[in-house]
C-alpha cells in the first residue's frame, strides 16, 4: 500500500479517481498544527505528495523523506520546489500546464479591460451612492482597447491564447521573447515594444533572467498613457519601481493579478492607487479549470508511481 500525502482538499472527484486506481493510504492535511511541521513528520513514509503553490518543498523537507517518488504540485509554476534537489534524490516533479491557460489569459483581458475603463471604480460609485447626479462629458472617461497597440512580452501558451483575444478586438499586436515563434505577428526588440505599446502584458515563466525583469528603467520607457499588466508570476515586476514609476506618473496605470508576496500585505500602496486593479491571483480560478487541475495533478502522481511516464514532468 502506497502513502499519499495531500496539503488541501482540491476541486472535483480525484479522490474516487485515486481509490479506484491505486490501493493507498491517504492523508490530508488536517490544519491542527503547522503544515510545514506536518510535512515534515508526514513525509518519511510517504511514497508521494500532492502539493499546492503554497507549499514550500525544500532540501530539509525532502531529506525527511526516505520513500518519497514523486512530488505533484497543483500549479503551473514550480520555484516553490527545490527541483534540482528532488532530482539529484531521483524524486519526479510534476505540474499541471497547459489545463489553465484559457482562464488565465481570460483573466489577464479581463483586468486589462477593468483598468483602462474604470470598471471597479464605476462599481464603487454606484455600491457607495456616489453616483453624480448630472452627466458630464468628462465624467469617468476611461482609455479604449479597440484598435490599441497590444505588447506581450513572451510568446508560450499564456501568450499566444492573449493574442487570439486580442484578434476580436482589433489590437494591433506586436512581442518581444527570448526566442522568435511562428505567429503572425511582429516580433520586436523589447525597447521597441515598451516604447510603442498602450498596453503591456507579461506572459514570462519566473527564472533566474525574468526575475524583477520588469525594473523602473524598463518602465520609464513605456508610454505614459499606457498599462501594464501581469497575471503570471509576481516576482518578474520589481514591485516597489513599480510604485514609483505609478506614485511619478510614468505610466497611466496597471492591473495585476500576481504579487511579489501573497496575500498582499495591507499596506502595500498598489492597494490605495485608483488606477490599479488587484485580483488575489485568481488566473486559474474556475470550477471547470481547477477540477481539471485536480485531475492532471493525480494522474502525474499514480502514473510515477505506476511506474508510467506522468502527464506533465519539471
Amino acid at each position: 500500500m502506497y502513502k499519499i500525502l495531500i496539503t488541501h482538499e482540491l476541486p472535483g472527484n480525484y479522490i474516487n479517481d485515486m481509490k479506484n486506481k491505486i490501493d493507498a493510504d491517504i492523508l490530508f492535511y488536517d490544519g491542527r498544527k503547522n503544515i510545514r511541521q506536518w510535512l515534515i513528520e508526514n513525509i518519511k513514509d510517504a511514497d508521494g505528495i500532492l502539493i499546492t503553490l503554497n507549499d514550500r518543498i525544500d532540501e530539509e523537507i525532502i531529506d525527511n523523506a526516505s520513500k518519497l517518488r514523486v512530488i505533484s504540485t497543483y500549479s503551473v509554476g514550480y520555484d516553490h520546489i527545490d527541483v534540482n534537489y528532488a532530482k539529484s534524490k531521483s524524486i519526479a516533479v510534476t505540474n499541471t500546464p497547459e489545463v489553465l491557460t484559457d482562464a488565465t489569459a481570460d483573466l489577464i483581458f479581463g483586468i486589462m479591460m477593468a483598468v483602462s475603463r474604470r470598471i471597479v471604480e464605476g462599481n464603487e460609485i454606484i455600491k457607495n451612492n456616489q453616483w453624480a447626479s448630472e452627466w458630464n462629458p468628462y465624467y469617468m472617461l476611461g482609455t479604449e482597447i479597440h484598435g490599441k497597440t497590444l505588447g506581450i512580452i513572451g510568446m508560450g501558451r499564456i501568450g499566444r491564447a492573449i493574442l487570439k483575444r486580442a484578434e476580436g478586438f482589433d489590437m494591433e499586436t506586436i512581442y518581444y521573447s527570448k526566442h522568435k515563434h511562428d505567429v503572425n505577428i511582429n516580433y520586436v526588440d523589447l525597447n521597441y515594444l515598451l516604447k510603442n505599446s498602450d498596453f503591456v502584458i507579461i506572459a514570462l515563466d519566473l527564472n533566474n533572467e525574468t526575475y524583477h525583469f520588469m525594473d523602473y528603467d524598463k518602465i520609464k520607457l513605456m508610454k505614459s498613457d499606457a498599462y501594464l499588466i501581469n497575471g503570471t508570476r509576481g516576482k518578474i515586476i520589481n514591485e516597489r519601481d513599480l510604485i514609483k514609476a505609478l506614485n511619478e506618473k510614468i505610466i497611466k496605470g496597471a492591473a495585476l493579478d500576481v504579487f511579489e508576496n501573497e496575500p498582499l500585505d495591507p499596506d502595500n500602496p498598489l492597494i490605495k492607487m485608483k488606477n490599479v486593479v488587484l485580483t488575489p491571483h485568481l488566473g486559474s480560478a474556475t470550477l471547470e479549470t481547477r477540477s481539471k487541475m485536480a485531475e492532471v495533478a493525480v494522474k502525474n502522481l499514480l502514473n510515477v508511481l505506476s511506474g508510467e511516464e506522468p502527464l506533465y514532468k519539471v
